[in-house]
């Protein structure tokens, strides 16, 4: 016959699980925020944008529809700019 064996405590939402031993007393708020950023693609949406594309989803869909026509605008103008350099150095030359 097996021991019945003690039951867990409960979760209870509503109870402090705080730890006496953490203290934050001397915490500072968003000391670390900073550098966070640095390291993320973190991007504030205007709030006229917000209400077209309320969440993350519809925002990476939005841009990823539109990134092939910025690709292409960007290739179209180095293409340009690196004709016009050409055509100054033979003009020069």
């Amino acid at each position: 016959m097996k021991k019945a064996r003690a039951s867990k405590q409960q979760f209870d939402g509503d109870r402090d699980t705080m730890r006496p031993e953490y203290d934050f007393s001397g915490g500072v708020r968003g000391v670390t925020a900073a550098r966070y950023a640095e390291g993320t693609n973190v991007v504030v949406v205007d709030p006229q944008v917000a209400d077209v594309s309320p969440n993350t989803v519809a925002v990476n869909e939005a841009l990823r529809a539109l990134a092939p026509l910025l690709r292409e605008k960007r290739a179209a103008n180095s293409r340009t700019k690196r004709s016009t350099r050409r055509a100054e150095k033979t003009a020069r030359g």
